[in-house]
């Protein structure tokens, strides 16, 4: 698959949401304490994301 979400923890160990297109990642989260709220974040992604407008701020 060209694209994908990953969680993963940081260095702080706290969970984190990388969204990655051909291996280059496109963004990344907040951390969170759990994983549950990493899922979260994705599942609100994948809800709200594809009604979200773009803002030009330029």
């Amino acid at each position: 698959m060209a694209y994908k979400f990953e969680i993963y923890k940081d260095k702080a160990g706290e969970f984190r949401v990388r969204f990655k297109y051909n291996a280059e990642t496109m963004f990344s989260t907040e951390g969170y304490s759990s994983k549950a709220s990493a899922q979260n974040a994705i599942d609100s992604i994948k809800k709200n994301g594809p009604a979200a407008p773009t803002e030009d701020n330029s």
